[in-house]
C-alpha cells in the first residue's frame, strides 16, 4: 500500500492510497485455498476440487470480496500510521477507471477532530440555587389531587346548589312516563356549570338543596349516541343526596386509603419527594448552563464542518417538524428561517461543547460501567414490543455508533456531575418562581447558551413559551453533548435515541378509573452510513 497526502488545510485531511493488483491477487488466492476444501461439485471427491475450477466459479465475487477488504484495511492502517481522529466516517472513492488486474488507486477524505488543550477544571464558581418545599405546597398539590378524585367537603344542609357546586344525585330518566333502559343512576356526582350531561340537565338543579327531589324535563340532543333517545323529550327524577364544596378538597386518611395508601401521611410524603425533584431538576438545568457557559467562555477552538452540519440539519428537521404542528406553520418557518444562522451558531457550540466535555471526561477517567450500559440498553429496549426487543439489544451491542448514541446522556452526566464536584458552590435559597425566571431569563441569550449534541441535560422541566413557536432557542440548546471516546465511528453528532419523557403522574391518576356515563351524561363528542467503495467490476 501506498499512501500520498494530498491535502492537510485545518482540519480536513486528503489522501490517495493504492492498492497493487499483486496484493488484491494474493487475498483472493488466500480465500480459493481457504474455500477449496469446502465446494462441492460432480465428479470430484469432497474437498478435492482444484483451486483453479473453484477460482473459475468464485473468482468474480472473491475479487470483489477481496477489493472491498483491501480497502477497509488500508483505510484503517491510514488512520493508525498518520494518527488520525476522524470526526466523521471518511469519504472514499475509488477510481473510476478501475479494472480487475490492475492497481487500484482510492481517495479517502476525513475531517479530524481538534486538538484540544488539557482542559482545566479548576476555578469553577457555581451558585445552587435550591427551593424548599413547603407545607403549603404540598397542601395544594394534595388539594388538587383530591378535587380531581371528586374528594370534596360538603356544604351544610342549607346550602343552595350554584355553578362549580358537586351534586351527589340519583336518578330515574322516563320517555312517555316510562323508564327506559340506562336512563337511571345512583350516586352519580355531577358538577354543575361542567357540561357533562344533555343540555338543560344541569342548569335545572341550581337552586336545589340536599335532600331535595326534583324532576326535570329535557330533550335529548338530535345526534345523541343512542338512536332510541335522540331527539326525544324526557323526565328526569332526581334526588339530591349531597351538596358538595369544589373549594374544598376533603384531605384525610380515608382519602389516601382509597388511593391505595396507608394514609395521609404517606401521601404528603410522597408529594412532597415529587415536588423535591421537580424542583432539583430546575435547580440542575441551572447550574449546567452556568457550567456550560463557564467552559464555553474559556475555551475556543475549530470544530469539524462536518460535524457542524450534520448536527445543524438534526436541529433544523426538529423545528420543521415542529413547525409543522403550530397554528399559523407558515408564520413559524417564516420566523425559523428570519433566525437560521443563530440556530447554525447553536450547532457550532453544541458539537464544541460535546467535544469539550468528551475530552475533560477521558482526561479525567470519567466512564460508563458495563453494568450502567446494560442498564441503558434494557431500559431502551422497553419501548419495543416483545418481538423485537431481543433484536434491538442485539443491534446496539453490535454497532457502536448506536451504542454511543445510547450512552451519551449518562456520560455526560458522569461528566457534569465530576464538575460540580470541582466546582466552588454556593448556595442561594430562592422560591420557585424565581428559579424559573432565572432559566427564562437565559432564554434569549443565545451566544453563551449553545448546549451541545447529545448531553442529556436536564431541561425537561421549563417555563412555558410566552408564544407559539417551533421551539425555543434554549431548549434546542438544551441538548446533549458529550460521549466517550471519539472514535472514527462514534464521533458523529448523535441523533437522540426515540425515547418517550414519562412524567410522573399524579398518585390519583395511577388510583383511580372514570365512571361510566349514564344516559343522561352528554354523548361522547366526535373526534376530530458512509459511502462504501464500490468495485467497479460489480
Amino acid at each position: 500500500m501506498q499512501t500520498v497526502e494530498t491535502l492537510n488545510e485545518g482540519l480536513k485531511r486528503a489522501y490517495t492510497v493504492t492498492i497493487t493488483s499483486k496484493d488484491i491477487d494474493a487475498r483472493v488466492e488466500k480465500e480459493v485455498k481457504t474455500m477449496a476444501p469446502q465446494v462441492r461439485m460432480p465428479g470430484f471427491r469432497p474437498g478435492k476440487v482444484p483451486a483453479n475450477l473453484v477460482k473459475k466459479m468464485h473468482g468474480e465475487a472473491l475479487q470483489r470480496d477481496a477489493l472491498n477488504n483491501s480497502i477497509q484495511e488500508s483505510i484503517q492502517k491510514l488512520i493508525a500510521d498518520q494518527k488520525l481522529r476522524p470526526a466523521m466516517q471518511p469519504s472514499v472513492e475509488l477510481d473510476e477507471g478501475f479494472e480487475f488486474g490492475k492497481d487500484a488507486e482510492i481517495k479517502v477524505a476525513l475531517e479530524v477532530l481538534p486538538e484540544i488543550a488539557a482542559p482545566s477544571v479548576d476555578g469553577l464558581k457555581l451558585e445552587r440555587l435550591t427551593v424548599p418545599v413547603s407545607d403549603e405546597q404540598v397542601a395544594e398539590s394534595a388539594g388538587r389531587i383530591a378535587t380531581q378524585q371528586g374528594a370534596l367537603e360538603e356544604h351544610a344542609d342549607d346550602h343552595v346548589a350554584q355553578d362549580g357546586d358537586t351534586l351527589v344525585i340519583d336518578f330515574v330518566g322516563k320517555v312517555d312516563g316510562e323508564a327506559f333502559e340506562g336512563g337511571s343512576a345512583d350516586d352519580i356526582r355531577l358538577k354543575i356549570g361542567a357540561g357533562q350531561f344533555i343540555p338543560g340537565f344541569e342548569e335545572q338543579l341550581t337552586g336545589v338543596k340536599k335532600g331535595e327531589e326534583k324532576t326535570i324535563e329535557v330533550t335529548f340532543p338530535e345526534d345523541y349516541g343512542a338512536e332510541h333517545l335522540a331527539g326525544k323529550a324526557a323526565t328526569f327524577d332526581v334526588t339530591v343526596k349531597s351538596i358538595l364544596d369544589g373549594d374544598k378538597p376533603k384531605l384525610d386518611d380515608d382519602f389516601a386509603k382509597s388511593l391505595g395508601l396507608e394514609g395521609l401521611e404517606q401521601l404528603n410524603d410522597l408529594l412532597k419527594g415529587q415536588i423535591e425533584q421537580e424542583h432539583n431538576g430546575l435547580t440542575r438545568t441551572h447550574m449546567k448552563r452556568k457550567l456550560l457557559d463557564q467552559l464555553a467562555a474559556s475555551h475556543d477552538f475549530d470544530v469539524p464542518p462536518s460535524m457542524v452540519e450534520a448536527e445543524f440539519e438534526q436541529i433544523w428537521a426538529q423545528l420543521q417538524h415542529e413547525a409543522g404542528h403550530e397554528e399559523d406553520p407558515a408564520a413559524a418557518l417564516a420566523e425559523m428561517e428570519a433566525e437560521k444562522e443563530d440556530y447554525r451558531a447553536i450547532a457550532v457550540r453544541r458539537v464544541r461543547l460535546g467535544l469539550l466535555l468528551s475530552e475533560i471526561g477521558q482526561a479525567n477517567g470519567v466512564t460508563v460501567s458495563e453494568q450502567e450500559m446494560n442498564r441503558l440498553i434494557m431500559q431502551a429496549a422497553q419501548q419495543y414490543g416483545p418481538q423485537d426487543r431481543e433484536r434491538f439489544v442485539q443491534y446496539v451491542r453490535q454497532d457502536a455508533m448506536a451504542a454511543a448514541q445510547l450512552r451519551a446522556p449518562l456520560y455526560e452526566d458522569k461528566v457534569v456531575d465530576y464538575l460540580f464536584d470541582k466546582a466552588e458552590v454556593t448556595e442561594r435559597t430562592v422560591t420557585k418562581e424565581e428559579l424559573e425566571a432565572a432559566i427564562e431569563a437565559e432564554d434569549g441569550d443565545l451566544k453563551p447558551h449553545v448546549h451541545g449534541p447529545d448531553c442529556g441535560h436536564d431541561h425537561d422541566e421549563k417555563p412555558k413559551a410566552k408564544k407559539a413557536a417551533p421551539k425555543k432557542k434554549a431548549e434546542v440548546e438544551d441538548a446533549p453533548v458529550a460521549d466517550e471516546a471519539p472514535a472514527a465511528e462514534e464521533a458523529a453528532p448523535k441523533k437522540a435515541a426515540p425515547k418517550k419523557a414519562v412524567a410522573k403522574k399524579d398518585v390519583a391518576e395511577d388510583a383511580v378509573a372514570t365512571e361510566e356515563a349514564p344516559a343522561a351524561e352528554a354523548a361522547p363528542k366526535k373526534k376530530a452510513p458512509a459511502k462504501k467503495a464500490a468495485a467497479k467490476a460489480e
